[in-house]
């Protein structure tokens, strides 16, 4: 990694806001992605107590799809038609896709996710990573394709081959990649929230 691109872009980010993401500047962007108060919502409907019922999971799955600003407007009614669509098997599968990846076997849950996503096509990163980022928002990271490969591109990071079908193996690389920037940056970067802490970064790079 290049250290020196890492402390460039947190001195001009915090030249533009002094305050990090506390600064009133970026409070609009904020409160347009609410990833707070959907991150609250997330942890009530994947409450473990509710994967008894593999049906509700998946109507949550889809409209927390449905509700985020992180997922384009383009793949929002694929997967709320995937789960019209979807065979009892298949929403089993999900269900313990999902509680594996947030109670569970990590690697199991999103090889799991990514083998029922690919029934519909649609086993693209931000779909497999969008839940378990909002139920960790301090732990797990939220993969977009083109914001990661400008990540790995511009501050050099080696040894890691961005590929369009999400792997663990990459996915658990990549995030030790973060959490090892993460460490070398201020407070007021990298708090408790990855998805700004990724947002603090695509806007170093348009630097």
């Amino acid at each position: 990694m290049n250290l020196k691109k890492l402390t460039n872009a947190e001195e001009y980010f915090l030249e533009l806001y002094p305050e990090g993401f506390k600064d009133v500047g970026l409070l609009p962007i904020i409160k347009r992605h609410n990833t707070a108060k959907i991150g609250e919502q997330v942890r009530e409907m994947f409450a473990k107590e509710n994967f008894t019922q593999p049906d509700i999971i998946c109507e949550n799955f889809a409209k927390i799809v449905s509700k985020s600003t992180l997922i384009s407007l383009f793949e929002k009614p694929k997967v709320r038609d995937m789960v019209k669509a979807m065979r009892m098997e298949r929403k089993d599968m999900l269900s313990i896709g999902l509680y594996e990846m947030l109670y569970g076997d990590q690697k199991e849950g999103f090889e799991t996710l990514v083998e029922v996503l690919s029934f519909y096509s649609l086993a693209k990163w931000s779909i497999v990573t969008l839940i378990p980022y909002y139920f960790y928002r301090d732990k797990e990271f939220f993969i977009k394709p083109t914001t990661t490969k400008n990540i790995l591109s511009f501050f050099e990071i080696e040894g890691l081959v961005y590929k369009s079908k999400p792997s663990y193996e990459f996915y658990k690389a990549y995030k030790k990649v973060l959490e090892g920037m993460k460490v070398k940056t201020s407070q007021k970067i990298s708090h408790d929230d990855n998805a700004a802490f990724t947002g603090f970064l695509m806007i170093a790079m348009e630097e």
